[in-house]
């Protein structure tokens, strides 16, 4: 009788453990993903902010490359402004060269 209620116990404290068992391991995963949730909402959050400054970044670049390029295009157009006054001045010049060459000739030849 002793050596059966033995068994018995052993089989009462094998099923409690089992349960015991089984209980601490759902309670461990459920504080793992207890654990896992604010840091892996935190960690979203970040990522959305970070992929959002990105964008914002992409999008400032964007608009410095287009004022880059305006900006270059008013360069040149100022610049090919400046070739076409320079060549018309030079040209002026001559002119304004030859009229008085001229002016200095006819003097010359008018009498006193």
């Amino acid at each position: 009788e002793l050596w059966l209620s033995l068994e018995e116990h052993q089989d009462a404290l094998e099923l409690i453990m089992s349960k015991y068992r089984k209980q601490m391991l759902q309670l461990l995963q459920g504080r793992k993903r207890e654990g896992a949730e604010p840091v892996l909402t935190v960690h979203q959050a970040s990522s959305l902010e970070i992929e959002s400054q990105i964008d914002r970044i992409c999008e400032m670049g964007e608009v410095m490359r287009k004022a880059i390029e305006v900006d270059d295009d008013q360069f040149f157009k100022v610049q090919e402004k400046l070739a076409q006054l320079e060549l018309e001045n030079k040209e002026l010049r001559e002119l304004l060269s030859i009229s008085k060459e001229s002016f200095e000739v006819g003097r010359e030849d008018l009498p006193d």
